[in-house]
């Protein structure tokens, strides 16, 4: 369980780190900026940094305590900032190297949950020398297209026909030189918010779009969000329990989302992890804290405290 902090000053100066290099930039600096007002709104020493280049500079000439980590996608969840905050001996939120590194890289999460025994679609790794009807034969149709290390639904596409399919390919390996063709689950979408250690309520997810793609999470009107997600009790409490497994076995601390598949007959698929989810009024992990009573501000004096998780 992570130290409780009763005083805002117990803190200190604060890094909200935000923006970066990564094809989510934009997101993440409306995520951190919600962040940076909500942890000030608590009287908290907080201040905003756009990272670039110059971050060590900017980390080593501001004096801070600890860092609050707002960075979505590569640079900022694939393990990158973690190394360096760690090498510098500033405490950081949210999960170390190696749970990032994992959770960032769909193929390899989905590994490690197979390992554990926990339920994820079929898929098979892609490069520009697949052979398109095998995986067809393989996955079946309709299948989607990932980039194994980019957030957002960016570079995804649903595959309806195998005359799609190099399309969707080549568009995945342009964001990564890693990517991976996934079953396509018909059914239900539903995400679980993990804040330390303990399962938030689960949200379904529903847009009339093909998925939940990047336009559906941050621009559309007509995406709905269900919480209560509409579940039987029991249900969605062993929708959480895998969440809770699947957060543990990629390592993963502190605060996280483990997205999910629910087909027809009602069997579970996890789909992936998010180490730093994001925090903007469109966003999930607010959505289910609100639910469960916390307020943006309180969720955010929360996410800080697991910085302290290396110091007891």
């Amino acid at each position: 369980m992570t130290k409780r902090i009763s005083s805002a000053a117990d803190f200190g100066r604060v890094a909200v780190l935000m923006g970066g290099r990564s094809a989510e930039r934009e997101i993440s600096l409306i995520s951190g900026n919600a962040v940076l007002a909500g942890l000030q709104r608590k009287g908290i020493d907080a201040y905003g940094i756009d990272v670039s280049f110059d971050i060590c500079q900017k980390i080593a000439s501001g004096e801070f305590d600890r860092a609050f980590i707002v960075l979505h996608g590569r640079g900022g969840e694939d393990g990158e900032i973690q190394g360096f905050l760690q090498a510098v001996n500033l405490p950081y939120t949210g999960s170390a190297i190696t749970a990032s590194v994992l959770s960032m890289n769909k193929r390899l999460s989905k590994l490690a949950w197979i390992q554990q025994g926990l339920p994820t679609a079929i898929f098979m790794p892609v490069t520009e020398q697949t052979d398109t009807q095998a995986l067809v034969d393989e996955l079946g149709l309709p299948l989607i297209i990932k980039p194994v290390n980019e957030g957002s639904s960016i570079g995804m596409s649903k595959v309806n026909d195998i005359a799609e399919l190099q399309q969707a390919i080549d568009l995945a390996l342009k964001y990564d030189a890693d990517v991976i063709a996934e079953q396509w689950i018909h059914g239900e979408e539903y995400t679980v918010a993990i804040l330390d250690g303990e399962a938030l309520p689960a949200i379904r997810l529903k847009t009339p779009h093909e998925f939940y793609d990047f336009d559906a999470k941050y621009h559309a009107n007509d995406t709905e969000y269900l919480c209560p997600c509409g579940l039987d009790a029991d249900v969605e409490q062993g929708m959480q329990d895998i969440a809770v497994k699947a957060f543990n076995a990629l390592g993963m601390k502190g605060w996280g989302r483990i997205d999910f598949m629910r087909d027809s007959q009602g069997n579970l698929f996890l789909l992936e992890a998010n180490s730093v989810p994001g925090m903007t009024d469109h966003s999930l992990v607010p959505m289910a804290a609100k639910h469960a009573g916390l307020s943006f501000e309180d969720l955010v004096w929360r996410i800080l405290e697991t910085s302290f998780k290396d110091e007891n």
